[in-house]
């Protein structure tokens, strides 16, 4: 399903009407969002010992199972509350021990062995041992999959609570794809359990080691999930989470006034700014390593206007990154000029490019397009639509006329993956990780949502990822950062920072606690009955 729409220029983005227009459903949204405070009001706060989470996105029963986890963050705010990692962030670190205790790297690079903490139980009282470890790696097909199939060459059980992974060479990002988000194939689930429900049943009731049991899901509206109270932390402090689909803005800011919502996720810089002005709420800006940026996925097909380099340096300097910031993120995502986030390790730390409205038109005049240029549809990624009319306003205004083409996120999503976005579109990933694992899947010609590259990039990659002097990798990732600015082989806009709403009963959001995370630490959480 798909919406077109038109955007006109604002000063710093998109006008008042400008934004109705875009949403397409903004008048329905108002009226349901009205209607929920009615009900919210009647109806009074959440219950005690309960926290309501609204959500920007229709929670999907494939975020139950870690063995598909696609390489973006938000599935893992899911994740993480049902299941847990042998190593992972915590409070306070970047990769600390989980459910393993301790784990330990052969001299040679090539044995990683992980020790399991004991008397571990999965929700349904089975002991989590080696066996399950084992189970869940090589189930695993989700993210970053393609570099453990290519790199592995088997996991072994040393004894019940001691599992080893043996490489065909060194891999210096081995820790980095096992123990952070830049995939989910560190975490465990219950051999004997899957094996006995299948995948489809472990979907429909998922049992894991997580601080939070999985107890309902509605589809499309709702899922429930219990305190865990034997998770090997500590016992989480709130009793019971409800995760509700709330796509709409609007209604998650309403739900957040009204309380019938805890924490609103990801509100857009209108609604959040709505929110701000509550004296009894308060916005958070996560810290998480997530960007945003535009792709020209045709610059590969010698036959686009998109594979003139002088087109899409066109479009980089046609925005206004600043305004787009304020005006989408209430200024807390700083704009930027590569696609790997700064936060990263080996991040190429670059100025954003210049706005230069004239430079774009007298770049289209040498194209060949000195009347401006019918550029069709730009796709951005839901629900974060203000910054697209931004985009759209900017390029329209130079002459780069665009329409922009809304599509649900799930299909957002599903087409990115399958790689029929074309012409141009907006999106953004937020999974952790390090530059080369947002390269391996982003830039890297083989990488899972890349739509082409270059040979001397592939193989700055292949040099990288043996690499075990440090300096030297850096250098060499640092090279192919520049050399996707010379090429213009994206229009990055901005280091994205998640606007998360936050109640009067939360006492504890815990949202900035963990490494490159927008989501809670689940069971740190505090809240006031």
């Amino acid at each position: 399903m798909s919406l077109h729409v038109h955007a006109r220029l604002g000063r710093r983005g998109p006008s008042p009407a400008t934004a109705c227009s875009a949403h397409g459903h903004r008048i329905a949204s108002l009226l349901t969002a009205a209607l929920l405070v009615l009900a919210a009001s009647a109806a009074g706060a959440g219950q005690p010992g309960e926290a309501v989470m609204a959500w920007h996105v229709t929670l999907a029963p494939t975020w139950f199972d870690p063995s598909t986890a696609p390489p973006q963050i938000t599935p893992f705010g899911m994740l993480y509350a049902i299941h847990d990692a042998m190593v992972r962030p915590l409070p306070g670190h970047k990769m600390a021990p989980s459910l393993a205790e301790s784990w330990k790297e052969s001299p040679d690079g090539k044995v990683y062995e992980f020790t399991l903490r004991k008397g571990l139980k999965f929700h349904n009282g089975d002991p989590v041992t080696a066996e399950d470890v084992k189970f869940s790696f090589e189930r695993y097909r989700g993210a970053g999959f393609k570099e453990f199939e290519t790199r592995m060459q088997g996991v072994e059980i040393v004894d019940p609570l001691t599992v080893r992974f043996v490489l065909k060479e060194p891999w210096p990002d081995f820790m980095t794809y096992y123990g952070t988000t830049a995939t989910a194939a560190g975490l465990v689930v219950p051999k004997k359990y899957v094996t006995q429900v299948g995948d489809e049943g472990f979907r429909k009731n998922p049992v894991g080691a997580g601080p939070y049991k999985f107890v309902s899901h509605t589809p499309g509206v709702e899922v429930v999930l219990e305190a865990y109270p034997g998770y090997w932390r500590h016992a989480p402090y709130v009793k019971r989470l409800v995760m509700k689909s709330v796509p709409d803005g609007t209604t998650r800011a309403a739900m957040l006034k009204t309380g019938e919502a805890d924490i609103a996720y990801a509100l857009d810089g209108p609604d959040a700014e709505n929110v701000k002005r509550d004296p009894r709420l308060q916005i958070v800006a996560s810290r998480h390593a997530s960007i945003n940026w535009l792709e020209f996925p045709d610059q590969w097909d010698p036959k686009s206007p998109w594979a003139d380099k002088r087109l899409r340096l066109a479009v980089i300097h046609a925005l206004n990154r600043k305004a787009i910031n304020e005006a989408a993120c209430l200024g807390y995502c700083p704009p930027t000029g590569v696609i790997i986030p700064r936060v990263m390790d080996f991040a190429l730390q670059t100025e954003p490019p210049a706005y230069d409205p004239a430079r774009s038109k007298q770049l289209l005049v040498e194209a060949g397009y000195p009347n401006g240029f019918d550029a069709g549809d730009l796709t951005p990624i839901p629900p974060f639509f203000t910054m697209a009319e931004s985009v759209v306003n900017y390029l329209n205004a130079v002459g780069i006329r665009v329409k922009m083409r809304i599509l649900e996120r799930a299909a957002f999503y599903a087409a990115w993956r399958e790689k029929k976005l074309r012409n141009l579109f907006i999106t953004g990933v937020g999974n952790s990780g390090n530059a080369a694992s947002r390269v391996q899947e982003l830039i890297y010609t083989k990488g899972a949502y890349a739509y082409g590259g270059y040979p001397d990039i592939d193989d700055l990659f292949l040099q990288q990822a043996r690499e075990r002097d440090v300096r030297k990798r850096e250098a060499l990732l640092f090279k192919i950062q520049q050399l996707t600015i010379d090429r213009a082989m994206f229009c990055p806009i901005m280091d994205f920072r998640a606007l998360m709403g936050i109640g009067p009963r939360v006492t504890e959001h815990t949202i900035t606690t963990i490494h490159n995370s927008p989501f809670p630490s689940y069971e740190d959480m505090r809240i006031k009955d």
